[in-house]
């Protein structure tokens, strides 16, 4: 990675669990077992909140992330971090969990589930169920006619014979 920041947060969430970093349009998302639970837009560190975590960025009056778009500033769901974060590998642990928290609780699925459920449903629509066909009975051949030999009998009589005696 290029951004020595985003670098730099692997050390920071130690205590917390692995992260993974992703370059992702301005800046990159930070994720936890496949969910993001925090971003880094302009070396600036956002942490994923909601209703239930919204009061502990609110006591520090941390901000929400913001972007622009049509001329008006549009709040997402990501509040700056607090600055002792990065002091204190126990605290960042805490607000990593709290985040990661809040990222399951939104129910957003993660990119690559919703891709692979997208291909099965494609899946089953392209191929219309299969009727099983019944298993075919083999009829057995009838065993071929025996040829039977003509039974001998004795010669019959001639009349000479019979005239004979």
């Amino acid at each position: 990675m290029k951004n020595a920041f985003a670098d730099s947060l692997h050390e920071t969430f130690e205590r917390f669990g692995r992260i993974d970093i992703r370059r992702m349009f301005s800046g990159f998302g930070i994720y936890h077992e496949g969910r993001m639970f925090a971003l880094v837009i302009r070396d600036t560190l956002y942490l994923k909140s909601d209703a239930e975590s919204a009061a502990h960025f609110d006591r520090l009056n941390l901000a929400p992330f913001t972007y622009e778009r049509q001329g008006q500033q549009m709040p997402m769901s990501y509040r700056e971090a607090p600055p002792e974060l990065f002091e204190d590998r126990e605290e960042a642990a805490l607000w990593g969990r709290r985040a990661y928290e809040a990222a399951l609780r939104s129910g957003t699925v993660p990119k690559a589930m919703r891709k692979a459920a997208a291909a099965k449903k494609a899946a089953a629509k392209k191929a219309p169920a299969r009727k099983v066909a019944a298993k075919k009975t083999v009829a057995k051949k009838a065993a071929p006619a025996r040829k039977t030999a003509a039974k001998k009998t004795a010669p019959a009589k001639t009349a000479r014979k019979a005239a004979s005696r």
